[in-house]
């Protein structure tokens, strides 16, 4: 009998692979390979990946894309019944903005040791948000170094 963990652990593996479909669009563009998915009700309700080369935008990253486009589509600026699947931890940027969101549940692939919120801003995202890492890490990690191999 598989537990609720389980079963949780399984969807959320199923949206990660979403947020890596687009990491690998992001890497096809020549951007770096990070993608994010937002799911509401068991729905995808935006994809993005990150934009700053394209837009020449310092912001551009997947997850702003991601909640901008989720926060249209829901047509309201709060996403209190949403989860953002993002292939790495987010930035201190991202995390504040994930907390004005009140994104309730965030699920990221590889941690950022070098630029991730939890060594800079650990109470950055809501109170009430759940947070869980490590989803599909190892995918994650090696399209991150596979991009920065090719860039040196």
């Amino acid at each position: 009998m598989i537990t609720k963990e389980e079963e949780l652990k399984k969807i959320d593996e199923q949206f990660m692979l979403k947020a890596l479909d687009e990491a690998h669009r992001a890497l096809d563009e020549g951007e770096i390979p990070i993608g994010a998915v937002v799911v509401c009700r068991g729905r995808i309700i935006s994809r993005a990946h990150n934009l700053t080369e394209t837009l020449n935008d310092v912001t551009a990253h997947a997850e702003m894309q991601a909640i901008t486009a989720a926060a249209n589509t829901l047509g309201g600026k709060y996403l209190q019944d949403c989860t953002l699947y993002v292939t790495v931890e987010p930035c201190v940027m991202c995390a504040g903005a994930l907390g004005w969101s009140q994104m309730s549940r965030v699920v990221y692939g590889a941690p950022d040791e070098k630029r991730g919120y939890t060594e800079y801003a650990p109470h950055a995202l809501h109170p009430k948000a759940a947070i869980v890492g490590g989803i599909l890490e190892e995918e994650c990690k090696a399209l991150m170094q596979e991009f920065f191999r090719s860039k040196r």
